[in-house]
């Protein structure tokens, strides 16, 4: 337990963090997964609308520092390419 009042705001803030950070890779997952179940589907109108959702939450979740930016960009690629090929 903490002693010092810097040590017990670090928990509160590292608490608050993880609830975000959790909550961002949730919505990026679901995104994702929706993408994932329009081409699984062959519906490419949807595919393409899901991809567009799914894009920006995945680069905020680089700008938050929750993912790297070349995993995102290896992932965007490969759910383009995916969605082309349809």
């Amino acid at each position: 337990m903490a002693h010092h009042k810097s040590a017990e705001k670090r928990i509160r803030q590292t608490e608050t963090r993880t609830d975000r950070n959790r909550a961002r890779t949730s919505r990026i997952k679901t995104e994702v997964k929706k993408v994932e179940l329009a081409i699984a589907s062959g519906d490419k109108t949807a595919a393409e609308a899901a991809l567009k959702a799914a894009q920006p939450e995945m680069h905020r979740g680089v700008s938050k520092g929750l993912l790297h930016r070349n995993t995102v960009a290896r992932k965007v690629s490969r759910l383009t390419k995916r969605v082309k090929a349809l």
